[in-house]
């Protein structure tokens, strides 16, 4: 019936038919304990929760489609009969998901399958890059997050310990969080308010300390976030921080009470609360691209990421032979990290650093003095030379070589070599010293910038998840529950482009050129032969 119902087949039918699942049952095993009442199918759900990001369905949409559509009910190996489930039990799936990396696990199942079929191989050319995702919370300001601290605070004691509320909780702190804190872009005297919000949170939190409960995420919320608004004055006093004081910079001060992992990040002229995914895929000349890796980080530099990568690449057997990165990834000791560790060729520029003497056209860059690693003596461009050879454990992995003053004192070009009194040089060792220098060379090879043009692609497939999947707000708040949603995400569009792919053994021929295709065909006439040619 689902073969007549759709003659071609759906990507939910494909995932049946050339792979016979993504997974069993006896993959899960380890997830669930020995005894219990039978839960329903985890492959099963599973392949559900896969489905659900492929169409971007809401978890009553994704349960209706297991009752409703043929060819779910095709890929899940269901009777036509079979109700389903209830939507809920999709929730608590990914609760138990989100628990002691299994997210990763899933996606290392997902490419295991692939990999047996065919589809996806190590050794190859992958590529990487980031992107910006925006946390499911709202934007608050200060006087907002601490009075919808407070608030959250209130609702966790009320629903654990509502008797010790009873002595504390008066006429004015109902109107004041007696609802969710949503305040006009101009609030009336808001510094006086923020005294009150602290002063009622520092109350809370002794009152909950001396005789409440143990303290709920809540009230460890609530105590970060009092540490990092406020301090105590030398009066005793609790008062706002100020920017003289001392603000927590944006890597470490929590944005909203609900979302303890979110941060307010400035990149460029974009600014935004959320994370950051990494996202790599396979970009071999032959093949479909396939996702084989995403991972979803606090914002920090773009390489802190990098080694996470490869090592969970190296777990799946995956690694790839180059792997282009944008300058964001890549480092002197990267490179060197990379291709000791994995063998691999890390394709990326080098910056060039902001010395003053790179940025004038006629300065004298470190580039421009010779250095005798075995004599350890570095030469000026004017054939001065210096012995003064320092590896300071400060400075490391930095050599420090310093010419003097007599040197460089009656040198006719000493202003356009430093604006002291003698030239000071900094270099790597050796081996890295050398790897830095063929890297910069590389970059004006015109095959090396041929290689590197196909890392652009990483960019569609980037705006393919966050457009098209919906990836871009996150679903779900904290890293781990969010990274589930970027891995199915990931499972789903890998899912997506190898179904539409022709088997080998298809019947389906491209379309015949037109009538007026054939006219320019005849006549000699260039005609594009893909519709993006022509714009």
């Amino acid at each position: 019936m689902a073969r007549a119902s759709n003659p071609t087949g759906t990507t939910a039918m494909w995932v049946r038919d050339r792979l016979n699942g993504l997974w069993g049952d006896d993959d899960f095993a380890a997830w669930y304990p020995r005894d219990g009442r039978p839960g329903i199918s985890p492959a099963q759900l599973a392949t559900v929760s896969v489905l659900q990001f492929l169409l971007n369905l809401s978890d009553r949409q994704a349960a209706e489609a297991v009752r409703c559509r043929i060819d779910f009910k095709y890929a899940l190996a269901l009777e036509l009969d079979d109700p389903g489930f209830h939507h809920s039990v999709l929730t608590d799936f990914r609760d138990r998901l989100a628990e002691e990396g299994r997210a990763d696990a899933l996606f290392d199942l997902a490419l295991a399958r692939l990999k047996d079929a065919g589809l996806v191989r190590a050794r190859g050319r992958q590529r990487t890059d980031s992107t910006y995702l925006l946390a499911s919370v709202r934007e608050l300001t200060r006087l907002e997050l601490v009075l919808e601290a407070v608030r959250a605070a209130l609702e966790e004691i009320a629903r654990t310990a509502s008797q010790l509320l009873d002595t504390m909780v008066t006429e004015d702190w109902a109107l004041r969080y007696g609802r969710q804190i949503r305040l006009v872009s101009q609030p009336s005297h808001p510094v006086a308010r923020l005294k009150q919000a602290g002063a009622d949170a520092a109350e809370l939190l002794a009152r909950a300390r001396h005789s409440g409960p143990a303290a709920g995420p809540a009230l460890q919320a609530l105590r970060q976030i009092v540490v990092q608004n406020f301090l105590v004055d030398s009066h005793g006093r609790l008062r706002p921080r100020t920017e003289k004081d001392g603000l927590p910079p944006a890597r470490v001060r929590i944005e909203s009470p609900y979302d303890l992992q979110a941060r307010w990040v400035r990149r460029g002229h974009r600014r935004w609360t959320g994370y950051l995914a990494h996202v790599t895929e396979t970009c071999d000349e032959k093949g479909v691209n396939v996702i084989t890796d995403v991972a979803t980080t606090v914002p920090t530099a773009d390489i802190t990421a990098l080694p996470g990568i490869h090592a969970r690449l190296k777990r799946r057997r995956l690694l790839p032979a180059q792997h282009l990165v944008d300058g964001g990834y890549t480092s002197v000791a990267a490179l060197d990290s990379a291709a000791r560790s994995h063998k691999i060729t890390l394709v990326g520029p080098l910056s060039k650093g902001n010395a003053p003497q790179r940025k004038d056209a006629d300065g004298f860059a470190r580039e421009n003095f010779i250095i005798d690693f075995d004599r350890r003596e570095v030469t000026c461009p004017n054939g001065q030379v210096s012995g003064n050879w320092n590896e300071l454990p400060s400075m490391a992995p930095f050599t420090v070589v310093r010419f003097d003053k007599r040197q460089c004192g009656p040198c006719p070009e000493r202003s356009s070599c430093t604006r002291g009194a003698a030239r000071t040089v900094n270099f790597l060792p050796r081996h890295l010293h050398k790897l830095q220098a063929r890297n910069r060379a590389d970059q004006h090879d015109p095959s090396w910038r041929r290689l590197y043009a196909s890392r652009s692609g990483i960019e569609g497939t980037v705006n393919e998840i966050v457009n098209g999947h919906q990836m871009r707000r996150c679903r779900y708040r904290g890293t781990a529950k969010a990274h589930i949603q970027h891995v199915l995400t990931a499972i789903a569009v890998n899912i997506e482009r190898l179904s539409t792919q022709e088997p080998t053994d298809t019947s389906y021929r491209p379309r015949p050129p037109t009538v007026f295709q054939q006219y320019l065909d005849a006549r000699g006439l260039p005609r594009p032969r893909w519709w993006r040619q022509g714009q």
